[in-house]
């Protein structure tokens, strides 16, 4: 008789981390508690935050995780691909200083896209890393979703936790985002990931708390000026924050 195979351990989506290290923390353990073994990261793991090298410490240390990229990577590699605002130059340049060349280099160079059980992950969309979904359709979704062969799609970069599906190319497909870990924008301050059943099975989305405003505090501390927006976005956890 040929053994059983055992089932895959539930995998848990990380997105948006943001250099926000008690976050992360609280989240991990939650993960844990749930039984989690593997790691889907899907990428902003470090601009904006206060903790970028403390929390790329923290990722390296798990014992199964895959890695994609987001904007925020590309963006600390290349500045000039980047929005000219003060608010994302100053934090490229605090965060490339913190990470350091070698490392800036090694997260930009991460894929893009990956597929792990049927599923697909991206940070954006499969065809940009800063256009992405939201939780009603908008009018360019059919072409953002051109040439998906998978069912589900995972994605993260607007901080919004949601799940529906789309009918688009003749076919239903399963939309996802896990929300932001380091920085929703939900109006719900607290940390944000989800919960994937083996094999393609069913997403549950989480919620942890976590000390916010400590968060808040320590990026205006640690780095001012342009980090005043990110701590009143972190407070408030919304975007529409200057």
């Amino acid at each position: 008789m040929e053994p059983r195979a055992q089932p895959r351990p539930v995998l848990a989506l990380l997105y948006d981390i943001h250099g926000n290290l008690p976050a992360l923390e609280t989240v991990l353990a939650d993960a844990e508690r749930a039984g989690v073994e593997r790691y889907l990261l899907g990428g902003d793991f470090t601009l904006f935050g206060p903790w970028p090298a403390e929390t790329l410490e923290r990722l390296d240390a798990l014992p199964d995780a895959r890695w994609i990229r987001g904007n925020g990577e590309r963006w600390t590699a290349a500045p000039s691909e980047a929005p000219d605002a003060e608010l994302v130059q100053g934090a490229i340049r605090a965060c490339a200083e913190e990470l350091g060349a070698q490392r800036v280099a090694q997260l930009a160079e991460l894929p893009e896209q990956t597929v792990i059980d049927g599923t697909r992950f991206c940070h954006g969309s499969p065809v940009s890393d800063v256009r992405s979904f939201f939780p009603e359709p908008a009018d360019d979704e059919e072409e953002l979703l051109a040439g998906i062969d998978e069912a589900r799609l995972v994605f993260g970069h607007t901080h919004l936790a949601f799940a529906r599906t789309s009918a688009v190319h003749g076919r239903e497909l399963e939309l996802v985002n896990p929300g932001s870990v380091g920085m929703p924008f939900d109006g719900d301050p607290r940390a944000a990931y989800a919960l994937l059943a083996p094999r393609g099975g069913e997403v549950e989305h989480r919620r942890v708390e976590y000390d916010h405003r400590a968060a808040a505090a320590a990026v205006r501390e640690r780095f001012g000026g342009w980090a005043e927006t990110v701590a009143r976005r972190i407070e408030a956890a919304r975007a529409d924050v200057e």
